[in-house]
This record gives C-alpha cells, sequence and structure tokens, in this order.
C-alpha cells in the first residue's frame, strides 16, 4: 500500500493500492458546461481505484493548495468590505449565488454583511442551466414534446429583483460564460438597477468582455491546468487547489507539490 498524502484531502483516501488512478474533468471544446466553464470538477476530482494494466497511458497530475480555509475567509471579510462601500444602502442590495458552490459563498458574504454594516441582506440561488450557450438553438426553440431539458438543480430568489443592486457570486470565474448566462437568467426575472460580480478566484483566460467587481484572489493559470474551490457546506472542507499536468509525464517540482497518477481517455469521470 502506498499512502499519498494531501490530494484528496485529509481523511479522503489516505491510505490507497500502489497504481492509483484519478480520473479528472478535462478542457473541453464545449464552450460552456458546469465542470468546465470554472476549469474545475462538479465535485472536485473523480475517485476510482483500478489496477494499472500493461499499455494504459498515465501521466502526473501536481496538485497545490493555494488558499486555505483561512485565506478564503479573509478574502470574504475583505470582499464585504468592498461591498458596503460601493453599495451604502444595504436594504438594495440582493447576494445571489450561482449553484453550485457560489450559493454558500454568497451566504458567507451576507453573514459578514450583517456583521460589519446594518440590517439583514436578502440571499438566493440561481441555476444558469437553460441558459447555458452549449445547448443548441434548435432545442430552445423546439415544441415542448421535442425539446430536451437541462437539468434544473433549482433557482429560488425570494425577493423581487427589479430596482434592486444584484451582487452575483461564484467560485471561479474563468471564460465568463456563466457570468453572461446568469446575467440573462436575471434579465428574464426582472430589470435590476446594477449587477456586479463577486469571486473568489479570478484566474483569467476571458473569452466574453466581462470582469468581476469583487476578487479574492488573482490566480493566472494556463488552459491545461485546472482549479478546484472546496467548500465545507459541499465538500467539507474549505480549499483551492490548483491541478496542473506535466506534459512531459514527470511531476513539476515534486518537493512543493503532491503526486497522484491520472488516467485519460477512457471510463467514468471523462469529459462531460
Amino acid at each position: 500500500m502506498k499512502n499519498i498524502p494531501g490530494i484528496l484531502g485529509s481523511g479522503h483516501w489516505n491510505t490507497l493500492p500502489e497504481c492509483v488512478i484519478l480520473l479528472l474533468d478535462t478542457e473541453s471544446r464545449i464552450p460552456l458546461s458546469w465542470s468546465r466553464e470554472a476549469g474545475k470538477g462538479k465535485d472536485g476530482a473523480s475517485k476510482q481505484r483500478t489496477s494499472c494494466r500493461p499499455g494504459e497511458e498515465v501521466f502526473f497530475m501536481d496538485a497545490k493548495t493555494i488558499m486555505t480555509g483561512d485565506d478564503i475567509r479573509r478574502s470574504l471579510a475583505r470582499i464585504a468590505h468592498e461591498i458596503i462601500e460601493r453599495n451604502p444602502v444595504m436594504a438594495n442590495l440582493i447576494l445571489i449565488g450561482m449553484k453550485t458552490r457560489g450559493v454558500p459563498l454568497a451566504h458567507r458574504l451576507a453573514d459578514n454583511l450583517r456583521r460589519f454594516g446594518d440590517g439583514a441582506i436578502t440571499v438566493g440561488a440561481l441555476d444558469i442551466s437553460w441558459y447555458r450557450d452549449d445547448i443548441p438553438l434548435e432545442n430552445r426553440t423546439a415544441s415542448p414534446a421535442r425539446r430536451l431539458q437541462p437539468v434544473i438543480n433549482g433557482t429560488r430568489i425570494p425577493a423581487n429583483i427589479t430596482g434592486k443592486t444584484i451582487v452575483l457570486v461564484d467560485d471561479v470565474l474563468y471564460t465568463g460564460r456563466s457570468t453572461r448566462a446568469a446575467m440573462d437568467a436575471l434579465i428574464d426575472m426582472g430589470r435590476p438597477e446594477a449587477i456586479q460580480l463577486a469571486v473568489l478566484i479570478d484566474r483569467g483566460h476571458r473569452e466574453l468582455p466581462i470582469r468581476a467587481d469583487y476578487v479574492g484572489k488573482n490566480i493566472p493559470t494556463a488552459r491545461s491546468e485546472e482549479i478546484q474551490v472546496h467548500v465545507v457546506e459541499v465538500d467539507g472542507r474549505d480549499e483551492v487547489v490548483l491541478y496542473r499536468r506535466d506534459s512531459g509525464g514527470q511531476p513539476a517540482g515534486e518537493s512543493a507539490v503532491n503526486r497522484a497518477e491520472i488516467k485519460i481517455g477512457a471510463g467514468p469521470g471523462g469529459e462531460a
């Protein structure tokens, strides 16, 4: 048995067989999907135990923790202060978290705003599935009987957004396509006075003219890299992890990062 610390988090798969295959989502050519737009997996790395077989293509993925729980807490506190400075009339403010991990982040920001400001803050949850730009136009205009329906996990906006200042909250800003979809969804619900964007991580590589108003941390990345935000409410821990694939098949900077063997191209957990 071989011990691989850290990459799967404390208490998760601490002792694994000698050959461990982690099936990680990699970048797709589809413009937008839940895991692709943010450059992260839906629920972190998909895990599967298997044996090494001759001829299988295996490469190494480096994992590096770039934000701890304390870092996330401090970033959200700073963002809350910036929101208060920009929006002195808190009664006009609604925080809307983009599912999935944007929702708990929005609630944490609302708690900070209550402590640092005055009064309660309305918090909602937004599912952008129907507004994604990888849904073909012909499907949107087809008759209901022939239309393929995306999986909707629930949008809950507890107040009328017309005339309000909306702060969209997401975990990672990447291409900007999720944010574009979220704004389309909001406009269908009403006419906000303003829409602002707060993200924990901005990793660059924008494909649309979208910029965050509040950023926890700017992290320049390569497109081959992947950022995964873990939050206690969803994943049981708070951290931000950067995964980097070494094109040469060897781990880069092994002393600074953890190693795990990654297999691509087969089995579950591949392209979404």
